[in-house]
């Protein structure tokens, strides 16, 4: 079990973790990955600089799955991490454990939400373009994330306070005023009414869920239960747009400029797929394949462009919801915890289990982990949606 794929030694009081995905000057960036075993950049993340400017002390990279697009991390290269035989994912626990009072990472398919939840611990992840991208690994551009994790919601958006802010180095991000709307003092409009995604709560392990309506009611906060079906088909549109993105995005690993280069070639095109072939791990090269086909002329209208058409169904339905609606509660998973035996079950249990996150994934959508469970909410409504797990964590645990 490796937690950190590189540290640095830290007395300072505010030390942080970021994952394998986010890019750092002076320890290794390796997205989980053989390609990029020892690899070290020359700049690093914005993220990063934000954190040490404001007094956080980087100490160390988490490890991660491959690309991030796993369950819980058991694709790293350098391994999988487990704790009393149960997966979990090393940012989880260098938090859990207090080695760190938080940590940043990079949320793609669900591992880090995934994780924090089976950890009691809460999780954010904010509104698409509030917080750069810039000097992150790039895998699914579309939705991905830099999150913030920690054992309370007011650490969490310290965290956050830290991160979030425009950058004109990365072209997807909201102007300045609306990223402000993420601070802490902002004002917001606190939530008054939720509702329960049923679908998705009959696929899942509802106790945690049961335990966050019984607290909501005690608030005075109502709960409704809502069908919410179109939500399941989030899962598959965004398997096909992360898969497809992905593949664009790895074939800069190509063997020549950085990264592992294989020994076993004579011409470019071996170079190319020998180093490939060598360097990527199993669940990888099948999401690069199908990428592939998604974007093939015969494929791309039936996968890739209906994966987008779903997409914006999903943004309708979630829009048609915040009408009635200041947050939609849902499962993170469908069990309370996973052993390699699963993976070794089903290789492929991350594209399924991601049916939970998808929603959010695939809309760009903010939403907060606590007490086990996921609120959905509307685009900057993350200071409403911090407050409500505040109070859980004070009044519902």
């Amino acid at each position: 079990m490796k937690l950190y794929i590189d540290v640095k030694e830290s007395s300072a009081a505010k030390k942080v973790a970021v994952d394998d995905m986010i890019l750092t000057k002076d320890l290794t960036t390796t997205a989980g990955s053989k390609m990029l075993e020892g690899y070290k950049s020359l700049f690093a993340a914005e993220v990063v600089d934000k954190l040490e400017a404001a007094g956080y002390d980087i100490s160390g990279k988490a490890n991660v799955g491959e690309l991030a697009i796993d369950l819980l991390g058991e694709t790293s290269y350098f391994g999988a991490v487990e704790t009393d035989g149960k997966l979990t994912n090393a940012a989880s626990v260098a938090v859990k454990n207090g080695d760190v009072c938080g940590a940043v990472v990079f949320e793609v398919n669900g591992a880090n939400a995934r994780s924090a939840a089976l950890s009691d611990l809460t999780f954010l992840k904010p509104t698409y373009g509030t917080v750069s991208r810039f000097g992150t690994i790039p895998a699914a551009c579309s939705g991905e994330t830099v999150s913030v994790m920690a054992k309370t919601a007011e650490d969490a958006h310290a965290l956050l306070d830290t991160v979030v802010g425009y950058d004109s180095k990365d072209g997807t991000m909201h102007a300045e005023e609306k990223c402000a709307l993420l601070k802490s003092g902002a004002d917001f409009a606190p939530v008054k009414k939720v509702a329960v995604a049923k679908s998705l709560c009959d696929t899942a392990d509802t106790t945690k869920i049961e335990a966050f309506k019984a607290f909501l009611a005690k608030e005075g906060i109502e709960a409704v239960e809502v069908d919410a079906d179109i939500l399941s088909s989030a899962s598959a549109a965004w398997t096909a747009l992360m898969c497809a993105e992905l593949c664009n995005n790895v074939s800069r690993y190509d063997g020549v400029k950085y990264g592992y280069r294989t020994k076993n070639y004579k011409n470019i095109d071996e170079l190319y797929t020998n180093s490939r072939t060598e360097a990527f791990g199993m669940l990888l090269k099948s999401a690069v394949l199908y990428g592939s086909d998604a974007l093939s002329t015969g494929n791309y209208e039936k996968v890739y462009d209906k994966g987008l058409r779903v997409r914006r169904v999903i943004s309708e339905y979630f829009a048609s919801l915040f009408a009635d609606y200041d947050a939609v509660l849902m499962p993170v998973s469908s069990k309370g915890e996973y052993t390699m035996a699963d993976i070794e079950a089903d290789r492929y249990i991350s594209f399924k289990e991601n049916r939970y996150t998808a929603p959010a994934m695939i809309t760009g959508l903010p939403f907060v982990v606590t007490g086990g469970v996921q609120l959905v909410g509307n685009a900057f409504s993350e200071n409403a949606l911090l407050d409500l797990a505040a109070k859980f964590e004070k009044e519902g645990k």
